[in-house]
């Protein structure tokens, strides 16, 4: 892909926002296997959604035959970064981070070629400002930079004009990252960084500071930021951030989220953080527009984002899963299968339901109900279904499915799985 291809597919999913001379930029990524540097911040163990479409675009320009280069901030990760922030971010110690990063470089390595012709490198900078003396830092780096030019940059002066105001430590952010891509200049010959549009003031520090230390021409671009139509932050859940991570979010939630997806924001989160072609997803809105209310879009972009990150098989079993608790047919063996991890569940002995009143049994040892009392009202309330059924008696039979699954629900939101074989 040349250069003016790859351009011309970033804008297509509105992913260019700043970039640096364009002319000399296709020139440049035209000529082949550009190192393209994209920084990520360790403050947890985990990607999550937010940072997903930053690793893609570096998957892009992979897939265009250029070399990600993921710096992933152990050094920086101990300052912070003032962009887009209103407080002072908290400081990490070396042991969470080395933690970070472990997490962080094993989701890299699903979503980036780390072998072949265009392999992808993960690097920390504090490998490489560890031992960088104050006086060093300041002679070779600090004195490139002037104070106007730092307090120019949005990032500082919305934080300067701020409450809370900047410390020194994290005014200092924008002088480290420009000397990483210096460095990154200097030893891995890279020669594009890319980033959300808050990087902007960050990487022109780099451009600049590597043009007047080595007299070389680099390179940045950015993409807007992502939000949502309503005003609310993407990849934010009432319940805090959606991660990577299948221990913080499962696959199932994960792919929930995407079928949430408004349809004012469908076709701009396919072309952002699928792999799916510009055509692909043009045919997808096409027939999206014609049955809105199918949500094939959102079908597709669930699908499709979920099978990235976790696997074809998860969506099946996101897919069974969701059949089960907002279907209108009866659950299937397998589905309540998917539901293990996704609802509550009790391990039941297959003799521990007595036959005088099974469903208050069952409603007691899975505490669905507090009190046999409690179970009884609530069943009289018909407050209860067994398997998709409501259940009018407290002497109802109880069907277990399959290898011994019950799905009990209680009102229209509680749903607790009793499992009645082991495992």
């Amino acid at each position: 892909m040349q250069g003016a291809e790859i351009l011309d597919d970033l804008r297509a999913r509105s992913l260019v926002h700043d970039h640096t001379d364009e002319s000399e930029l296709i020139k440049l990524l035209s000529a082949g296997g550009v190192t393209v540097y994209h920084g990520i911040d360790p403050t947890a163990p985990s990607l999550h959604l937010g940072n997903l479409i930053g690793v893609l675009a570096m998957r892009r320009f992979q897939d265009a035959g250029h070399h990600p280069l993921a710096l992933v901030g152990g050094a920086t990760g101990l300052i912070g970064d003032p962009s887009g922030r209103s407080g002072e971010r908290n400081l990490l110690d070396t042991e969470t981070l080395d933690n970070n990063l472990a997490g962080i470089r094993g989701q890299l390595e699903q979503l980036l070629d780390f072998d072949g012709p265009a392999a992808a490198r993960m690097v920390n900078n504090h490998d490489w400002t560890r031992d960088l003396s104050l006086l060093d830092f300041l002679r070779d780096t600090g004195k490139h930079a002037t104070v106007n030019q730092m307090v120019a940059k949005d990032s500082v002066k919305s934080r300067m004009s701020g409450e809370n105001g900047i410390s020194f430590t994290e005014f200092t952010y924008m002088l480290l990252q420009a000397h990483d891509f210096w460095w990154l200049h200097e030893n891995y010959g890279c020669d594009l960084q890319i980033g959300g549009s808050d990087q902007w003031g960050n990487i022109t520090a780099g451009i600049d500071l590597t043009r007047r230390r080595g007299g070389a021409s680099v390179h940045g671009l950015t993409w807007p930021l992502m939000t949502r139509s309503d005003g609310a932050k993407f990849g934010k859940t009432a319940d805090g951030a959606v991660w990577i991570d299948a221990g913080r979010t499962s696959p199932y939630e994960f792919h929930q989220y995407f079928l949430r997806v408004d349809d004012r924001d469908v076709e701009r989160t396919l072309l952002q953080l699928t792999l799916l072609s510009t055509e692909r997803i043009a045919e997808i809105m096409a027939a999206h527009s014609d049955s809105p209310e199918a949500r094939l879009a959102q079908g597709e972009l669930a699908d499709s984002v979920t099978a990235l990150i976790h696997g074809a098989e998860e969506v099946r079993r996101s897919r069974l899963a969701a059949d089960v608790l907002f279907g209108s047919e009866g659950p299937t063996a397998e589905g309540l299968a998917a539901l293990r991890g996704i609802v509550p569940e009790t391990s039941m002995s297959p003799g521990s339901i007595g036959a005088a009143e099974p469903v208050v049994d069952l409603l007691v040892a899975t505490q669905v109900c507090s009190s046999r009392g409690d179970a009884r009202r609530t069943v009289a309330q018909g407050g209860i279904r067994i398997n998709g059924v409501k259940v009018d008696a407290v002497d109802s039979p109880i069907e277990v499915i399959g290898d011994g699954f019950v799905l009990i629900q209680r009102g229209k939101k509680q749903r607790h799985l009793a499992v009645t074989r082991s495992d």
